[in-house]
């Protein structure tokens, strides 16, 4: 069984037995002044002070109890059960509410009868006799004894309600205790929540940074070559030219040297020199290396 559902338990049976108590006390109070009455002059076991102070004890308790049902009853496992429980709370207070009002008309009874034991007393004291002065002894005797029992009574009783309340204030303490052990339990769990977040962020920034310097490295070295192709490319461009400009040059010079040296009927017009089947003889110095284009 769950622990709320015994410690419930636990309280209603408590309930149960204070509350019988308390009415039991509270019927003492009502009956107080009777009995001396009746048996024409004999005193009470219990004084109206200390059965007042019983009976305050046993409100205490209840207000006690049912502080405790009012906290276990949002504990309890199923819906059903908390409402049950809240219907009982209820039914407490009310019956709570109920002894509170018996005990101050029972203390109105109690005041009432005392008056009038009294004034039958006093009657009995001025009629004189034997049972007159047993009465006044008996009364005499009793009065130190009543005397320090209703004061050592009143100390416990007070006794009792302080420590009734500091059960109550640490009932109280620990309750908070408990709410701030869940908002730490919360704080810490969303503190972990957020440290690997961040060591996830971490991670991925030190990761885009890695891909920032191969992305640098990579157009770097593209770049790089890029360059190296255009020069390679220029510096083939420049050697034809070179060699176109010294193969016409070779042709002016051979035209030349025939003409100087009279040939002037075998010379071939410049049109008529190459065909389309024969390419012209062109004299390139040795040391001019070939290159081809790219």
């Amino acid at each position: 069984m769950d622990e709320v559902v015994v410690e419930v338990e636990k309280t209603k049976r408590e309930w149960e037995d204070a509350y019988e108590k308390t009415i039991g006390h509270i019927m003492a109070i009502q009956e107080y002044g009777k009995s001396r009455r009746g048996d024409g002059g004999g005193d009470e076991k219990i004084s109206l002070q200390r059965l007042n102070g019983l009976a305050q004890d046993g409100l205490s308790l209840l207000n006690s109890l049912q502080f405790n049902l009012d906290l276990l009853s949002p504990q309890l496992p199923s819906d059903d059960q908390v409402q049950s429980t809240q219907s009982l709370l209820e039914t407490w207070k009310n019956q709570y509410q109920s002894l509170r009002v018996n005990l101050r008309s029972a203390n109105l009874q109690a005041k009432d009868n005392m008056r009038k034991a009294a004034q039958e007393e006093r009657e009995l004291l001025l009629g004189g006799g034997t049972e007159s002065t047993v009465l006044r002894r008996k009364r005499q005797a009793n009065a130190g004894v009543t005397s320090d029992a209703e004061s050592i009574t009143e100390s416990l009783r007070r006794s009792r309600q302080l420590m009734v309340q500091e059960v109550e204030r640490s009932t109280n303490t620990l309750v908070a205790f408990d709410e701030s052990t869940g908002v730490l339990k919360k704080a810490e769990s969303e503190y972990k929540g957020h440290k690997s977040l961040l060591s996830r962020t971490r991670n991925l920034l030190s990761t885009m940074q890695r891909q920032d310097v191969i992305d640098r490295l990579i157009l770097i070295i593209g770049f790089s070559l890029f360059v190296f192709a255009v020069a390679y490319v220029v510096s083939k461009r420049i050697g034809i030219l070179k060699l176109q400009r010294m193969a016409t040059a070779a042709i002016k010079a051979q035209l030349a040297g025939r003409a100087a040296n009279g040939v002037g009927d075998d010379v071939i017009p410049l049109g008529q020199q190459f065909d389309g089947n024969t390419a012209p003889t062109v004299n390139i110095p040795l040391q001019q290396r070939m290159h081809d284009e790219l």
